[in-house]
């Protein structure tokens, strides 16, 4: 088979976009090496120019001569000639977009993480969502398989977008590979100096954006005896990320509420691994990774009851109301001082991260790409 793929994020975003496509392609590749891999991209970032080198049946097209100073057109329609000349059997949108023009004989993959710009396109400027639901329809419409990475954003397809059922196959998403290692005493105690982090805290991972909801973290801390910390882990996002340092320091939980904005991601499994447990209140996820995260690096999660969030924890979370902070307290309680319900709950985690597990993923992966071929 000869797979393309929309790399952009793959080359140029570090974070949750960035981190499945450079997933999906580096592990179908290693793990199927009598298949090539055509990454296409606009541009790419220096720190990740190096990224798939080391993989043989991996090459990189990137858009040439008078065509480099349109990147938009070229990753929206002048790809399509490129993929072409190419020969690929299979092309797959990684993030929501497919381009305009690829003829019926290469067979079409999206992944659709979330429609969150359908659901709240409040937190989007008019334009973005504006386009957000234009490239998306287009996507689904054009595409033979759209992958959904949870349920949730399949019922939603379903719901908002009428996306034909059939037409959908849920397969999960994996976290990077950095998750899955394991993590050793010495190295929880550089990452503790590095950042001059308690001894004990609670963490919360993801942008600081109103979506994502720490004020109502933040909020539940006043509730939770002095002795608790909280590391709350990610970049600061205009006006809300504002509102949220503010709410600490009203609070007074300026020495007990840390925020680290700067954190870099091979960091992310020991800021975890030191950490009593997850506290993760987003009001809505396509999937939630910072759940499988934690699960992967053996600290229990207290998580949202809504959107994907239950499908990412399962039995090995605990659950509350993201906008409830009363029973977002109590629950954090309970994640601290219960150590029969923390030993369970780490006990769950096994079969429950052994679902999403990056072999798991990639079969599946391979199992579609052959139906379609």
């Amino acid at each position: 088979m000869i797979i393309g793929y929309d790399a952009k994020r793959a080359f140029n975003n570090m974070t949750g976009l960035g981190n499945y496509s450079r997933m999906v392609i580096s592990r179908f590749a290693m793990a199927h090496r009598e298949s090539s891999c055509i990454l296409y991209t606009p541009k790419v970032d220096e720190e990740l120019e190096g990224y798939f080198k080391g993989i043989a049946n991996v090459s990189t097209h990137k858009p040439m001569g008078l065509q480099r100073w349109c990147k938009a057109w070229w990753r929206s329609r002048g790809v399509v000639s490129t993929i072409k000349d190419d020969d690929v059997d299979i092309y797959h949108g990684l993030s929501h977009e497919l381009p305009v023009g690829l003829p019926k004989d290469i067979r079409k993959v999206v992944t659709m993480h979330d429609l969150v710009a359908w659901r709240y396109p409040q937190y989007f400027s008019k334009f973005d969502a504006w386009m957000h639901h234009r490239k998306q329809t287009h996507a689904c419409k054009s595409a033979d398989v759209v992958v959904a990475i949870s349920e949730q954003t399949k019922r939603d397809l379903i719901d908002i977008m009428h996306v034909p059922e059939e037409k959908i196959r849920v397969i999960y998403q994996s976290c990077d590979d950095i998750f899955w290692y394991p993590i050793e005493e010495y190295d929880k105690e550089q990452m503790r100096k590095k950042y001059d982090l308690p001894d004990n805290y609670l963490i919360c991972v993801g942008t600081i954006e109103e979506r994502k909801n720490q004020l109502s973290v933040v909020r539940a801390m006043a509730n939770m005896p002095e002795e608790t910390k909280m590391v709350i882990v990610g970049r600061l996002r205009g006006s809300y990320g504002d509102s949220v340092l503010s709410e600490i320091r009203k609070l007074g939980l300026s020495n007990r509420v840390i925020v680290i904005d700067d954190a870099d991601f091979e960091d992310f499994p020991y800021l975890y691994a030191c950490s009593q447990g997850l506290v993760y209140m987003s009001r809505f996820e396509g999937f939630g990774i910072p759940i499988v995260e934690a699960l992967c690096c053996g600290v229990p999660v207290l998580t949202s009851n809504c959107s994907s969030m239950p499908e990412a924890g399962g039995d090995a979370a605990i659950y509350a109301s993201p906008d409830n902070v009363d029973e977002i307290a109590t629950q954090m309680k309970r994640l601290v001082s219960d150590q029969s319900l923390r030993e369970q709950l780490l006990a769950n985690a096994t079969s429950q991260k052994a679902k999403f597990t990056p072999e798991r993923i990639t079969n599946d992966f391979y199992n579609l790409y052959s139906s379609l071929m």
